[in-house]
């Protein structure tokens, strides 16, 4: 007969991780954010500073259009520029201003969580500036 010893094994349990582990996965997740948080401030402040453009060509053509039915422009700002022609509202937090002459208008607008670009249009001169 064999005899028998009675080896007293440690086994582990296989329903957690151990804290070396949860080291190094909490370790990779923050290097993944200091890459990523950067880039997604970023593409965030550009998508703003898009609308404030786009709401700015909004106006700027709902402008030419008032012109063709009044003969001639509307100063406006924010809000009231809901009074154009297929303005119903800007998108939300944008500023825009529309400051209008007889035969012309100039207009800017930005997004305080952009950028901090400002888009200026003058009609007299083509359009969208620099």
């Amino acid at each position: 007969m064999h005899s028998r010893s009675f080896h007293h094994t440690v086994t582990r349990s296989s329903g957690g991780f151990t804290l070396i582990e949860l080291l190094v996965v909490m370790g990779i997740v923050s290097a993944l954010m200091a890459v990523a948080l950067p880039r997604y401030s970023d593409y965030r402040a550009r998508s703003f500073d898009s609308r404030a453009e786009i709401d700015l060509r909004s106006v700027a053509m709902a402008e030419e259009a008032y012109f063709l039915q009044k003969e001639e422009y509307l100063s406006c700002a924010n809000d009231t520029c809901a009074q154009l022609p297929g303005i119903q509202k800007l998108s939300p937090g944008v500023v825009l201003s529309i400051v209008a002459s007889k035969t012309a208008f100039t207009g800017s607008s930005s997004h305080p969580k952009g950028s901090g670009k400002t888009f200026k249009w003058d009609s007299a001169a083509g359009g969208m500036g620099n």
